[in-house]
């Protein structure tokens, strides 16, 4: 026991002197780690396990701390290769982003020089600045010329202010739609287009300044979708005209043999012209696809001796003939025979049909007002027109909004339509007294905003009167000299762009 502690102690000294040793003496320790590593790797060929893991794990017990410098470098030079790749990169992005401004192509020198304009030119007679100053430069006049729209426009538009910012204004287009979705009502305000008082017209020249009527004229009338008018009177013509305002050419005239036209009317598709006369009851139908006049001799069902007066359903499917004792006769257009006659006290007056074609008002000569149903043939309502002493026309607005009804003392009385079909004694819109004689022609134009009233009973005796306010435009007709003289018949273009009157010296006036 006592031996085997004393070499116990004897190691325990030996290792404390050679720790002693390697801390004094460094090259001693690297050289005695060498010796080890030389005797593991000898091991290691012995028992045929020198493969990568076994130098992984020799390096990590035993060190190899140039080895692990050397990786350690090479981390950090890949680490900043790929900084300075990802840095390259997002300059490119930059660079994509904001592009560098290019350089012209091409420069022509001659844009910087400077010309000037001729200010004697007629058209740029208004810019000079004074009686002398014959030249302008290009800057000077575009100057000039901004100065000039901006003073006419009150200011520079909105559209052209090039420092309104884009997101203000969606913030204001945002305010608008929620106050827009806050309230409830109507939200589209009454057209300002026409105003009453003074209307804007001007005479042009007359539509049949190419071929005028040898006699007076008895119609006069617009086509629904071309640019024509068509005049008809007794001198047994129906003429055709282009109508632009100043020249209106002619394109055709037809010659109706010992026919004088009482009156002619376009169809609804605007293919045929219907004509009627005065004699006989005699009609004529003009083809104008294949310029062919078509004689209608008889009527199935119509018993008349005579037809002089007529209207053409809006569909085009029905034809209404004025007959004698206050018959009215519709005739159906594709076959030519009366499909429903109608009756009423006194004489016929006038008639029309509404928008719809579904009912017809008509008139006698004694003031009384029918309306009627174009299916059934059947009376819907009867009233007399308020103060009427002797009815002389009728006219239904396009819109179905009102109903004009002229007399023999040139009073025309203008009612609601749903008022006439509602009441049994309807009370008019508008008593308008601007005739003194009897008011013969009534028109309204397409969207009922103007209603032409006219007499032929004297010269001049013409007006055009303003929807909804029933006032008549003071600057129309023209009182210096006469120009209209006696109305015989009226119409509006399609557009209302124009408006014409057919007079007793056989021309189409035309005004603009």
């Amino acid at each position: 026991m006592m031996d085997s502690a004393v070499s116990v102690v004897k190691k325990q000294r030996q290792n404390a002197k050679r720790r002693l040793n390697e801390e004094s003496d460094p090259a001693a320790r690297v050289a005695e780690e060498r010796s080890k590593q030389k005797k593991h790797a000898a091991l290691c060929a012995t028992l045929g396990e020198d493969d990568a893991s076994v130098q992984l794990l020799e390096e990590l017990v035993f060190g190899a701390d140039e080895r692990l410098t050397e990786r350690l470098t090479q981390k950090s030079d890949a680490l900043l290769k790929d900084d300075v790749c990802s840095s390259s990169s997002e300059d490119d992005d930059d660079m994509h982003q904001h592009p560098a401004k290019n350089k012209p192509v091409w420069v022509d020198e001659e844009d910087d020089v400077e010309e000037d304009v001729d200010v004697t030119h007629r058209y740029r007679v208004d810019y000079k600045t004074s009686e002398a100053e014959t030249k302008m430069s290009k800057q000077k006049l575009q100057r000039h010329l901004k100065e000039q729209f901006q003073k006419a426009m009150g200011g520079t538009p909105s559209w052209a202010e090039v420092t309104v910012k884009t997101a203000k204004k969606k913030e204001d287009e945002f305010d608008e739609d929620d106050e827009l979705m806050q309230r409830t009502g109507n939200f589209i305000g009454s057209s300002d287009s026409l105003p009453k008082g003074i209307i804007k017209i001007k005479k042009c020249l007359n539509a049949n300044n190419e071929r005028p009527g040898d006699d007076r004229l008895t119609s006069v009338q617009f086509h629904s979708s071309a640019q024509i008018v068509m005049t008809a009177g007794l001198d047994c013509s129906v003429s055709l005209f282009q109508v632009d305002g100043k020249t209106n050419p002619k394109i055709q005239s037809i010659h109706l043999e010992n026919f004088p036209v009482n009156k002619a009317s376009f169809s609804a598709d605007g293919e045929h012209i219907v004509a009627t006369g005065l004699r006989n009851k005699l009609f004529y139908m003009y083809d104008m696809m294949e310029g062919k006049i078509l004689p209608v001799t008889t009527v199935r069902g119509l018993n008349e001796q005579r037809v002089k007066d007529f209207e053409l359903s809006p569909d085009g499917k029905c034809l209404l003939l004025s007959g004698s004792s206050g018959y009215l006769h519709l005739m159906t257009m594709k076959t030519r025979e009366v499909i429903g006659s109608m009756k009423m006290n006194g004489n016929v007056c006038s008639a029309g049909f509404t928008a719809d074609s579904s009912k017809i008002f008509s008139s006698s000569v004694d003031g009384d007002v029918f309306i009627w149903d174009v299916r059934s043939s059947k009376c819907l309502k009867k009233f007399t027109d308020d103060g009427c002493v002797g009815a002389t026309s009728l006219a239904l607005s396009p819109d179905d909004m009102y109903l004009a009804c002229g007399s023999q003392s040139g009073v025309v009385n203008v009612y609601s339509q749903k008022d006439c079909l509602q009441n049994t004694e309807p009370k008019p819109l508008k008593a308008i007294m601007n005739l003194v004689t009897a008011a013969t022609s009534l028109c309204f134009n397409n969207n009922s905003e103007i209603l032409a009233i006219g007499s032929r009973a004297d010269d001049e005796a013409n007006r055009l009167v303003h929807i909804p306010s029933f006032t008549v435009f003071s600057n129309f007709p023209l009182m210096r000299k006469k120009t209209i003289f006696q109305t015989r018949c009226v119409d509006f273009s399609p557009r209302s762009g124009f408006y014409t009157v057919a007079n007793n010296k056989g021309h189409a006036l035309l005004f603009r």
